[in-house]
């Protein structure tokens, strides 16, 4: 008896969760397929059903996480703009705790990928100024600014993600808050 419609969109969902999390934690060439299968409680047999390679799946999972992201972006932004850049630009985000935006935690690992995964980067960097714009309750004064404010956000979470001098890495995280909310 094969398995209903529903059950393979629960696993194809469970799959992408995983492996969401597992490569934006630890990178596409730290995370193997048998380590996504096992991280969703499934087994590598039942990857094959889903995605047709690796690549194929981390494309997937960036825009998985993405929407993760996208959606704590909105509720941020319900709260206001400088919650949003508040939330964005936290210890907490920097560590994991709590999101990882791709955009930040895969930045120098998706530049040796292939043309799928950076499309997808692409577009979700593209929706990531979007939002950025819209959450801004004056509205920005154009695109280019929008994408000045995105890439500040994105740098200073992967620069401070990057160094090992926590007091220092506030600092960073705060000094660039108060540069996106100028």
């Amino acid at each position: 008896m094969g398995w209903s419609s529903e059950q393979k969109q629960k696993s194809r969902a469970n799959i992408l969760s995983s492996a969401a999390e597992l490569f934006t934690r630890d990178g596409f060439d730290n995370v193997g397929i048998d380590d996504v299968m096992q991280h969703a409680g499934m087994t590598r047999g039942a990857f094959y059903n889903h995605f047709s390679s690796k690549g194929e799946l981390y494309a997937e999972a960036i825009m998985a996480a993405a929407i993760d992201s996208q959606q704590r972006i909105k509720r941020s932004a319900e709260v206001g703009y400088s919650h949003l850049i508040e939330q964005y630009l936290s210890l907490t985000h920097r560590k994991g705790e709590e999101f990882r935006c791709p955009l930040a935690f895969l930045t120098t690992d998706i530049n040796q990928r292939d043309e799928q995964v950076r499309s997808t980067y692409t577009q979700v960097l593209k929706g990531f100024v979007k939002s950025i714009n819209q959450a801004n309750e004056e509205a920005l004064s154009s695109e280019k600014e929008a994408m000045q404010k995105a890439v500040l956000m994105i740098g200073a979470i992967a620069i401070s993600r990057a160094i090992n001098d926590e007091e220092y890495a506030e600092k960073l995280l705060t000094s660039c808050k108060d540069a996106v909310l100028a």
